[in-house]
């Protein structure tokens, strides 16, 4: 053996040889990968189960993000949320089988998932129970009580369904837009409002206010694009009417929806 390997198998650590941690381990050096490796060996079967757990946990948050999408507006949807909700079953599955029945490790992992902030705001209650809805997924699955997680994605999703229709929301409406038209004091909002007729579904008059210390008319109202229809093309029309000073055509507070 190489005078070098010999001063590390012999040299001690902590006041014994550095192979006593490892009871059955060789004392040739040379074999020190292999015993690291058997210490941390499962068993063949155990592994096909908890990746089997972790793709069905993977299947079912896709089964979850499509109800949402499905669900939900298309124009309240963000683009990475319904990815959250994939790799959050994922991630709560392997946590759930981290922890098993394991209290002592329960405890751990939630202090040290209390150092994580998060710092964006949910916009939508909805969007709040989808977020639950995926952790309970994982967590069934996790559990090795997959039914569970299937039988709440069916049962789910046809509440979720049925809500919708009961609200009357179809699935690509239009969200609604605030309307601001602004005129010179004398000047009637009648050839505007013909003008936007072709635009939009519906106009709700809000309020009527002046502006410029008096010397303007602000129109505000509350309408939704029709089908195809840009709101470039709604302010130049606008725009091209005789007296109008400024429009204005913003979104309407989702929090008002």
């Amino acid at each position: 053996m190489p005078e070098s390997l010999n001063v590390l198998t012999n040299a001690p650590v902590g006041g014994t040889n550095f192979f006593d941690s490892f009871p059955n381990a060789p004392v040739d050096g040379t074999n020190i990968v292999t015993t690291i490796f058997h210490s941390f060996a499962v068993q063949p079967l155990h592994l096909v189960d908890l990746l089997a757990r972790m793709v069905m946990a993977a299947a079912l948050g896709f089964a979850v993000a499509w109800v949402y999408r499905r669900t939900r507006k298309s124009t309240d949807i963000i683009a990475s949320f319904p990815t959250t909700l994939v790799l959050l079953s994922i991630l709560i599955s392997m946590v759930t089988q981290v922890i098993g029945d394991n209290v002592a490790r329960a405890f751990s992992l939630v202090g040290a998932l209390s150092i994580v902030r998060f710092r964006t705001v949910v916009r939508d209650t909805q969007d709040t129970a989808y977020v639950i809805f995926a952790v309970a997924v994982g967590m069934a699955v996790g559990a090795q009580n997959p039914w569970v997680a299937i039988l709440g994605l069916i049962v789910i999703g046809v509440v979720a369904a049925l809500l919708r229709r009961r609200a009357g929301e179809a699935p690509d409406a239009q969200p609604a837009f605030h309307l601001t038209i602004r005129l010179p004091v004398g000047h009637q909002i009648d050839p505007a409002v013909k003008v936007l007729e072709p635009f939009v579904q519906g106009l709700d008059l809000l309020s009527v206010a002046t502006a410029k210390q008096g010397v303007s008319v602000d129109y505000s109202y509350e309408t939704r694009l029709q089908p195809h229809t840009s709101p470039e093309e709604l302010v130049k029309a606008l725009n091209r009417v005789e007296g109008v000073q400024s429009v204005e055509f913003q979104r309407r507070n989702l929090d008002q929806d």
